[in-house]
Order: structure tokens, then sequence, then C-alpha cells
């Protein structure tokens, strides 16, 4: 079987490396072309023309921190071009569960509204209805941690980090090898349509920086106002990952606390 990766960045690298452990043969795009991939402008279908067949494809590249402009480029345009190209080849859209801009604190599950409060998420929105209008699988990324990974992590131990007044707002985090090996259940079990990718714990961030605390024995951060600056936008939601969880997946990670001390020995 032959995967065909567009993107090889933080979580790309390690979508290879799980489906090279399952035997895959696997094709790796990257805009520079470094690190023996491709060299590829996944919004310029010239460049999309030249890709090489694949059985399945992933489309995880990043908008490079890039605005509203770099959003249509890469996601949008980037799923049409190869919706387009490869017509009737599996594809798999890495979308964010920043299009959940829910307040409230509620539940939220692929039923839910996805109503984003900005540009970028409308546009991953669009991405998202190119790709299930081709027969595709959307994954909603929470917020992705690992080795070398965690703002969270390096805010609490540097001391530069604050509870946003009463420590409420949840955390929805996902491991970045859970996600890479829920990116591989998807495909290998055909699965089509929206999964939340999330782990099963969310936390609220007092509750987080309580139990980091504990674990590294420091002490509570100080409180202060909302960030909403935030790239994900300033939500208050928990990421259900049920559905994903159904169909036979588990994360080894289901909490952003089994991970806190082995993510911390890694952190620069």
């Amino acid at each position: 079987m032959k995967l065909l990766l567009i993107g090889h960045g933080y979580l790309g690298q390690a979508i290879t490396r799980e489906f090279r452990d399952h035997g895959w043969d696997v094709a790796t795009t990257s805009l520079s072309g470094g690190n023996d991939s491709i060299a590829c402008d996944i919004g310029n279908p010239d460049d999309v023309a030249k890709l090489p067949p694949a059985d399945f494809i992933v489309h995880c590249a990043a908008s490079g921190r890039g605005g509203a402009e770099a959003y249509q480029h890469v996601y949008v345009d980037g799923c049409r071009n190869l919706a387009e190209k490869f017509p009737g080849t599996p594809l798999l859209f890495t979308s964010s569960t920043s299009v959940y801009a829910q307040t409230d604190g509620s539940v939220v599950t692929e039923e839910s509204p996805a109503i984003p409060d900005r540009e970028t998420g409308n546009l991953l929105l669009e991405a998202e209805r190119v790709t299930l209008a081709a027969s595709g699988t959307v994954a909603r990324l929470a917020g992705i941690y690992g080795p070398g990974r965690s703002v969270i992590l390096k805010k609490f131990l540097s001391g530069e980090a604050v509870i946003e007044e009463d420590g409420r707002r949840f955390l929805n985090q996902i491991h970045r090898d859970d996600a890479a090996r829920a990116i591989y259940h998807l495909a290998s079990t055909h699965a089509t349509g929206v999964f939340n990718v999330s782990d099963s714990t969310p936390l609220t961030q007092l509750g987080c920086y309580e139990k980091l605390s504990e674990i590294f024995t420091r002490p509570l951060p100080p409180s202060g106002p909302r960030d909403l600056n935030r790239k994900r936008g300033w939500t208050h939601k928990q990421v259900s990952n049920a559905k994903l969880r159904a169909t036979g997946w588990q994360p080894p990670f289901p909490s952003f606390l089994d991970a806190a001390e082995s993510v911390a020995a890694t952190l620069d």
C-alpha cells in the first residue's frame, strides 16, 4: 500500500513512521522538499499534477502561521487540487477542533454546531467541505503536544503560565503519536466523514495546573485575564472523541497528565 503524505512537519513525520511501521510505502511532500520529501506547493495545481499516485492521501500541511490567504491556498485550494488530481483515491484532511467556537463548557461532538468566530476557521470548514464532497475523511485535531513540544508545559516550567480568570476553561489536547495512530486507524478501517481526534480527558486549566504543581513540585501559576489572542481562539468546550473510539481506536495517552513527565524531559 502506498501513502502520499502532504506536509512532513512535526505531525507528518510521526504519521510517516506509523504507516511505515505497518508496512506501507510512504511518499512525502513539503514546500521546501527537504528530508527526502518531494518539493510541492500544494496550492499550485501544476505542482500537484506531478505527484505520484497512491492508495491513500493525507493532507497535514501547515499554513506556515499565515492568515486567511495562506489558509485558502494551503487548505482549501490544496484539498481541491488533490481531489481533482486523484479522483477516487481516499483523502484525509487534518482540520482542527478550533472550528468549534463554543464558550459554555459544553461537550462537543461531530454533530455539534461548527461556527468559527474567525475567518481562518471558516476556511478550514470550506476545506472540510471539499474533502467530504470527494467522499473523504476529516480529522479535527485538538491541540497537539508531544516530544519536544508542549506550550502548556513550557510555560508552566518556565514560570510564564497564567491561570485565566478562575481557570474554568477546558483544555483539549492530543499526543502527537496518538494523533498519528488515529490517522492510520482511519485509513486502515476505510472510515469516512468527520472525526474528532482528541484525548479522553478534557482538563480545566486550573485542574491541569494543580496536577502539574503536584507532579513537578512547583507553585501554582498566578491568575490573570483571558488571553484573547490565542491562535486557536478563546473557547471553553469539552471535545468528545467517542465517535472515534467507537471505531476501535484508543489513545495510549488518554490524558495529557499521563505524558507530562516524559514530555517535560524532552523540552529545551
